[in-house]
């Protein structure tokens, strides 16, 4: 079966959008789909007003419909609602062509940050960007139910996973700073809500491994701090093991990679009680959930990390690979090999 997923987000951008669609690429490659993969690095390109480092493809419809015709996919699924995302959608409507999408991201969230427009008026487009889909994929069943109270209809949930192969506690960083050490990790930008974390009033050290455009700002003001920049794969888990407690300040995410990464690393984690982080934490087992961030901090380090290990065990990216491989055969009836309702659920 030949797949192809259109995506604005793509390497070499660094977050858990690229991670998942990459892993999921590699997965379905194993199980003997051709995938191919529309991104960024096929069109000409501009940066992203205020992401610099993030670029969008510049009006990249007539290439992707010439794209689109040639390869004469079985399956399309459109990853993201930016330029690449659009002009999918807009072949797909004018070819008559079925099509999944999945809501990666709380852009209306991010986008209130940093300008005064409101969540209904963002939802509101981003429901009429999904609803011609066969199917909106979303991470977490929070994020489902967020989704249909804004009206949006057909989301299905489609989990994550992390590859407990290269997260581990092997070969633990030995950090020269007084313990416990508490760390996040990620991109640094203001969505992230990474102050939350900087101003707690903890003991022993804190630690920020990413990277993004506030790093330079966060690095004056918290001097205090140590900031690691970005760091990959086996380096990273590196990093992630030598700490206590993984803490996690964001409010937007619609699941976080990250903790699931911290989470083989043995790392309990602390987060607010939002959609993402209490879909993936067990209270009082793998981390600890409180609007005070700081309560929550204090109360993880009494957690065990082998509790954290083996629930980071049980997500693995191949069963989640199969839930999406579900949601493309259901797509086409003629070629249906195994049903969503045995690989995924929809509430409601």
């Amino acid at each position: 079966m030949k797949l192809v997923i259109v995506t604005d987000a793509w390497e070499p951008q660094v977050n858990g959008v690229v991670r998942t669609l990459g892993k999921t690429r590699e997965h379905l490659q194993e199980m003997g789909y051709e995938v191919i993969m529309l991104s960024p690095l096929d069109f000409k390109t501009i940066p992203c007003p205020s992401y610099p480092s993030i670029r969008l493809a510049l009006m990249p419809y007539r290439k992707l419909a010439i794209m689109l015709d040639n390869l004469q996919a079985d399956a399309v699924h459109i990853a993201t609602e930016g330029p690449l995302g659009m002009a999918a959608r807009r072949w797909c409507l004018r070819n008559n062509i079925r099509f999944t999408t999945s809501f990666h991201t709380q852009f209306p969230e991010y986008l209130r940050l940093r300008l005064p427009v409101p969540l209904s008026w963002s939802y509101a487009w981003l429901r009429r960007f999904h609803r011609p889909a066969v199917r909106t994929l979303v991470p977490t069943i929070s994020q489902q139910q967020r989704l249909q109270q804004y009206g949006f209809q057909d989301v299905y949930v489609w989990g994550r996973g992390v590859d407990t192969d290269i997260f581990t506690t092997n070969n633990a960083k030995n950090y020269d700073l007084p313990r416990p050490v508490f760390i996040n990790m990620g991109r640094v930008a203001v969505e992230k809500n990474i102050e939350a974390f900087l101003d707690l009033d903890l003991p022993g050290s804190k630690v920020v491994i990413g990277d993004g455009p506030d790093l330079d700002m966060l690095q004056k003001r918290y001097s205090d701090v140590l900031f690691t920049g970005a760091k990959f794969a086996e380096e990273l888990a590196a990093y992630l093991a030598g700490g206590d407690v993984f803490v996690f300040p964001s409010k937007t995410d619609t699941f976080g990679l990250v903790i699931l990464e911290a989470m083989a690393c043995g790392l309990p984690v602390a987060a607010y009680p939002v959609t993402g982080p209490k879909d993936i934490i067990i209270k009082g087992e793998t981390g600890e959930l409180d609007w005070d961030l700081q309560k929550a901090a204090l109360n993880a380090l009494n957690l065990q990390k082998t509790d954290c290990i083996a629930y980071a065990h049980e997500n693995s990216w191949h069963k989640c690979s199969e839930v999406f491989s579900g949601y493309m055969y259901n797509n086409y009836p003629e070629t249906q090999v195994k049903t969503a309702q045995m690989l995924g659920q929809k509430s409601g």
